[in-house]
């Protein structure tokens, strides 16, 4: 039994990260005093902390130590399109969004290839930080076919941008293709994010389709990293 003494530790640490005991942004105990506090090895110590990260109890870095995630984190639906407005109603905490830029542009290469469209087409830049509890914790990065939504204000994406397609243009949404990744911010994302001492962001790449399988929105939505988990339910074909 004394080679699985990591799982024992893990199980130990993930109970009071989950009880409440270690609260979120808590440093955790260093490695020196965690051998000293189980009197065990530092490897075990590295697998029970290894563990914890890759099940999303802590982040590791380098440097400076061990911090505890929030395990309140917000499901977000891997397969489902669902809007941020849906989601943050139900947290029942206080959400805005806030729209930093809103233009008619013209498309760069970049944005024609993920549109598949040419350069003649216009399209919406929208660029939106998601506040959640009072802390930026999404940037979305909207791209938006101009022949499919003629016309867009502020208030509209300040709301609910799916709401008005569906409700008041009266188009269906049907299905999107999803990349995810994980990234080292960027300056718009330090700018735009309360990202505290978090060195990644995890990047969304959503393309979304229209139910006449028309491709007319690419999005890349980057997220806080210990506010989301991501979630999907998945089926054994028989």
């Amino acid at each position: 039994m004394r080679g699985n003494k990591f799982l024992t530790i893990y199980e130990e640490i993930a109970g009071q990260i989950q009880s409440g005991k270690l609260k979120p942004n808590e440093k955790l105990l260093s490695e020196n005093e965690l051998v000293e506090k189980y009197d065990t090895s530092r490897e075990t110590i590295r697998k029970a902390l290894n563990l914890l990260s890759q099940n999303g109890y802590i982040q590791k870095i380098k440097g400076k130590g061990s911090f505890v995630l929030d395990v309140g984190r917000f499901d977000f639906p891997v397969s489902g399109l669902v809007s941020f407005k849906e989601i943050a109603e139900k947290t029942g905490k206080p959400w805005r969004t806030i729209v930093y830029e809103l233009e008619d542009i013209k498309p760069d290469e970049y944005i024609q290839n993920q549109l598949q469209i040419s350069s003649k087409e216009r399209v919406w830049k929208l660029i939106r930080a998601r506040e959640l509890d009072n802390e930026r914790i999404i940037l979305d990065k909207d791209f938006i076919l101009k022949k499919t939504v003629p016309s867009l204000t502020k208030e509209i994406c300040e709301d609910s941008l799916y709401k008005y397609i569906e409700g008041e243009l009266g188009l269906t949404i049907s299905f999107a293709k999803k990349e995810i990744s994980v990234d080292e911010p960027t300056e718009e994302d330090r700018k735009y994010l309360d990202l505290k001492h978090y060195e990644h962001v995890v990047v969304v790449k959503n393309y979304v389709y229209l139910e006449d399988a028309s491709l007319f929105q690419y999005t890349e939505s980057r997220h806080r990293l210990d506010k989301f988990k991501f979630v999907d339910f998945a089926r054994r074909g028989r």
